[in-house]
C-alpha cells in the first residue's frame, strides 16, 4: 500500500487552473503525484479471471457443443408443455438443459443399463417396420449457410437403417437429412456434416431408425465447423483482448465433488457426473486438457484448484503429475496417451475452495482442515517442488457476512483478527512453510447493506440474507461500495503483517481469486464501480499479487452464436492495456478525503474509506514499466463535470498527452450482441497539456503523459 506523503513544492510541475469541485464551495480540488514514492510493480496476474462448472455455464459460454446431455444421463421422456421460465440476464441466462424426447411411442425408447456405452445408461430404440422411431432435441440456434459437423456412436441389429436430420423450420423441406452407413452389433463412431439453410433459434436434431430390431445410441456431438478445438471462436477472440494473465479453473464450490480422472481421456468415454454443489449434471467434456488448451488459446496461464472437499492428497498429487509430470511418470504417460505428450508446467495451485463455509462439500473445522491442507501440500510438492501453492484463507469479515461465525456460535464482537473464525490467521499461526500465498474471496451485494443488529438477532431469511437490509444510496455511494471491501482486506492484511513480521521476509502474498459486485447489471454504472475496485487493488500492489474476477465470461454479452465485450470486458481491456503488468504505482494525494464510513457494509467497517483523497473523484497513478510514461486513471461517478489541479514531483513531462475516455449517455448504457455499442472507449491525442484537466460526467478517463528520456 502506498503511504500518503507530503509532497515538496520545489521541483514540481503544476497542471491546470484551480476549479471549484462539486459539493464544495470552499476550495478547489488539488491532486499531487510523487513519482519517487513507488510501490511494487503491478503483477501479470492483476486482472485474472475465475470460472467454474455452474450448471451449463461453461457449455453455454465457452464450449461449442450444441447438444445437451449428449451422453444420456437423464431418461428420455415425452415432452411436457413448457412453462414460462423467469428471465435471466448476464452470463447465467439460458442455463436450463435441453432434453431429448421420443419420436414415436415413448415405450420404444428404453434406457439400457446392462451394457451402457458410457456412464450408467444408453438409449435403446426398439423399432417397428411400419414407422421411423428415435429421439429428438430442439432449441439451439443455427446460422444460414454455416457448416455443422459432428459424430455419433451407434450399434444396431444388422439391417437397421439410421438417419440424422438437422431441422431449421416447420416446413417438411426445412431440413437436411443424412443417411448413415450400415451398422453392426458393436459401437462405431460415424461422422456427419450439415449446412443450415436458414437462421433459427429453434434448431433441432432428429435421430431415427427403420427396420427390424433396435439400435443403441452411445453418444452424439454437434458443433459449428469453425470451432477452435471445441471452443467458440468468437468467444476466444473476445477474451484474448482482455490480457487477463491467468484464469483460475476449475475452481469454485464445484471443485469439492469434482473427480478429475473423469475429465480426461476421449470425451465420448468420460462418464457424466452429477454435481451436488450446484445440483446439475456435468458431461465432463471440458476437462483438464481442454482447460489447458483454452488458456493457451487466449494467451493466459492456468491456475488450478484441487479438490480438498471430498478429494484426498493422493488424487491431488496425481493431478499435479498428470499436468506437470514427465512422460516417464504414470500420470504423465496417461497424459501422453490422451494426446498431450509435453507437460503443461502449471505454476499456481490452490488447495481447496472456501473450506470454511458450511455450504462446502466435505467441510471440516479449521484445526482439522489445517492437517488436511498439510497432507495435500506434502504430496503435491513431492511430485513437483517448483509449484506455487495457495492456501484457502478467510478473513474475519468474510466469516461474519457469510454466516461462518454464526455457524460456529461465535459472537460478532469476538470474530475479529486471529479469532476462531479467522482461517487466514490459522494458516499464519500454524502452517508456515506449507503455503506461498493465501486466497481471499469477496462478494458485495448491490442494493443492500449488512446490518449488524439484524444479523445479531439471528433473523433468518436464507443463510446469506440474514444480516442484510435494503439500502438507499446515491449513484456515487453505490459505485464506491465494493472498493471498500478491497480496502478492508488491505487493513486486515496490514494487521497480519504487524502480528507476523515474517510475512514480508517470506514474501507472502494475497490472491483475491474470487470477487464480484453481485446484483449489478453489466452497464456503465457497474463499470464505474469496478474501475474503483481496480484503483483500490492497484493501491494494494505490495501484497495483492493475484485477482480473479467472477466469472470470466461476465466480461461478455453473448448468445448461442455471437459474443461481444460488455462494459465489464471493455473496462478490463482498458486497464489491462494502460495499467497492466510492470506498471509502477506511485503516491497520489489530494485535499479532499473520501467520506468516513457511516454504515456497516460488511462484518465491520474499514477504519478509513476506500479511494484516493480526491473526493468525489477516485484516482490512481503509475509509471510505465519502461518509465517512459506517467499514467493517471480518474473515475468520475457523478453526473457533473469535475476539474482539478495536478502537481507532479519527480518527473518532467512533455506536452504530449493521450487520453482514453470510457463513457456513455447514462448509467444504464450497456453493450449487447447485435446492437450499436452504448459505451465506448475514445482515444484523443493532445499536443499540448491543457491548462485545465476536466473529467466528463459518469466516465473513466486514463491520461498518459510522456516523460522525456
Amino acid at each position: 500500500m502506498i503511504a500518503a506523503v507530503a509532497l515538496l513544492h520545489a521541483g514540481t510541475i503544476k497542471i491546470g487552473a484551480a476549479q471549484q469541485r462539486a459539493g464544495s464551495a470552499s476550495q478547489p480540488l488539488e491532486v499531487k503525484i510523487d513519482t519517487q514514492q513507488t510501490a511494487r510493480p503491478v503483477s501479470p496476474y492483476e486482472y485474472g479471471m475465475f470460472i467454474e462448472h455452474i450448471g451449463a455455464l461453461i457449455y453455454r459460454s465457452l464450449w461449442s457443443e450444441m447438444l445437451d446431455d449428449r451422453k444420456f444421463y437423464f431418461p428420455i421422456e415425452p415432452e411436457e408443455p413448457q412453462k414460462a421460465a423467469p428471465a435471466q440476464g448476464g452470463p447465467f441466462r439460458n442455463m436450463q438443459l435441453r432434453k431429448w424426447h421420443p419420436i414415436g411411442p415413448a415405450e420404444a425408447v428404453v434406457m439400457d443399463k446392462d451394457h451402457p456405452f458410457v456412464g450408467e445408461q444408453s438409449p435403446r430404440i426398439e423399432l417397428d417396420a411400419s414407422a421411423s422411431r428415435g429421439i429428438r432435441q430442439s432449441g439451439f440456434s443455427l446460422v444460414k449457410g454455416k457448416k455443422y459437423t459432428g459424430h455419433i456412436c451407434l450399434r444396431a441389429t444388422p439391417g437397421v437403417k439410421v438417419t440424422l436430420a438437422l431441422i431449421w423450420g416447420e416446413d417438411v423441406n426445412d431440413r437436411q437429412t443424412v443417411a448413415l452407413p450400415a451398422l453392426s452389433t458393436t459401437y462405431k463412431q460415424l461422422p456427419f456434416t450439415f449446412t443450415a439453410a436458414a437462421d433459427t433459434d429453434g434448431g433441432a436434431l432428429e435421430i431415427t431408425g427403420t427396420g427390424k430390431g433396435n439400435f443403441h445410441i452411445g453418444a452424439v456431438s454437434l458443433m459449428p465447423d469453425d470451432n477452435l478445438d471445441g471452443f467458440r471462436p468468437e468467444v476466444i477472440a473476445s477474451l484474448k483482448q482482455l490480457h487477463s494473465g491467468f484464469w483460475r479453473l476449475p475452481g469454485g464450490n464445484f471443485i469439492s465433488d469434482f473427480n478429475w480422472y473423469h475429465s480426461v481421456g476421449p470425451r465420448d468415454q468420460r462418464p457424466p457426473d452429477f454435481d451436488y454443489a450446484w445440483n446439475a449434471m456435468q458431461t465432463n467434456d471440458v476437462g483438464m486438457d481442454e482447460f489447458m488448451n483454452f488458456c493457451k488459446l487466449i494467451g493466459v496461464e492456468p491456475y488450478i484448484t484441487v479438490n480438498a472437499g471430498f478429494g484426498d492428497a493422493h488424487s491431488a498429487a496425481e493431478e499435479v503429475e498428470y499436468i506437470n509430470g514427465a512422460v516417464s511418470t504414470p500420470m504423465g504417460a496417461m497424459r501422453a496417451r490422451n494426446g498431450h505428450r509435453e507437460p503443461y508446467h502449471v505454476k499456481f495451485w490452490n488447495v481447496g475452495n472456501e473450506p470454511y463455509g458450511q455450504w462446502q462439500l466435505g467441510r471440516t473445522d479449521l484445526k482439522y482442515y489445517l492437517l488436511k491442507h498439510n497432507e495435500f501440500v506434502k504430496a503435491m510438492r513431492a511430485v513437483d517442488p517448483s509449484i506455487t501453492l495457495l492456501a484457502s484463507g478467510s478473513m474475519p469479515e468474510e466469516a461474519i457476512i457469510e454466516g461462518v461465525a454464526a455457524d460456529w456460535h461465535i459472537p460478532f464482537d469476538q470474530a475479529g483478527i486471529c479469532s476462531d473464525a479467522d482461517w487466514t490467521c490459522g494458516f499464519l499461526r500454524h502452517d508456515w512453510g506449507n503455503f506461498d500465498g493465501i486466497t481471499e474471496h469477496w462478494y458485495t451485494r448491490a442494493g443492500v447493506r449488512w446490518d449488524r443488529e439484524r444479523a445479531e438477532k439471528g433473523i433468518k431469511v436464507g443463510r446469506l440474507e440474514a444480516g442484510y437490509v435494503p439500502d438507499e444510496e446515491t449513484a456515487l455511494e453505490w459505485v464506491r461500495r465494493p472498493s471498500d471491501r478491497v480496502h478492508l482486506k488491505g487493513e486486515e492484511w496490514q494487521e497480519y503483517e504487524r502480528r507476523f513480521p515474517e510475512m514480508k521476509a517470506k514474501n507472502t502474498f494475497m490472491s483475491n481469486d474470487e470477487y464480484a459486485y453481485t446484483g449489478g447489471q453489466p452497464n456503465l454504472k457497474l463499470a464505474l464501480a469496478y474501475a474503483m475496485v481496480f484503483n483500490e487493488m492497484l493501491r494494494e500492489s505490495d501484497f495483492l499479487r493475484m485477482t480473479a474476477f467472477t466469472m470470466g465470461v461476465s466480461t461478455l454479452d453473448f448468445n448461442q452464436t455471437a459474443a461481444v465485450l460488455n462494459t465489464n470486458g471493455l473496462l478490463f481491456k482498458l486497464y489491462g492495456e494502460h495499467l497492466g503488468p510492470g506498471s509502477v504505482p506511485v503516491a497520489l494525494t489530494g485535499n479532499s478525503p473520501q467520506p468516513t464510513p457511516t454504515q456497516h457494509i460488511v462484518g465491520d467497517l474499514p477504519r478509513t474509506s476506500a479511494g484516493s483523497p480526491t473526493y468525489p473523484l477516485d484516482m490512481v497513478a503509475a509509471l510505465s514499466a519502461d518509465r517512459k510514461y506517467l499514467t493517471l486513471s480518474v473515475v468520475n461517478a457523478t453526473d457533473s463535470e469535475q476539474k482539478f489541479d495536478l502537481s507532479i514531483n519527480g518527473a518532467r513531462l512533455t506536452g504530449n498527452l493521450t487520453v482514453w475516455q470510457m463513457t456513455g449517455k447514462n448509467l444504464d448504457a450497456a453493450n449487447h450482441v447485435g446492437q450499436t455499442p452504448q459505451v465506448e472507449v475514445k482515444e484523443t491525442a493532445i499536443s499540448e497539456t491543457p491548462t485545465t484537466l476536466s473529467i466528463a460526467p459518469i466516465s473513466i478517463e486514463i491520461y498518459r503523459f510522456a516523460i522525456p528520456q
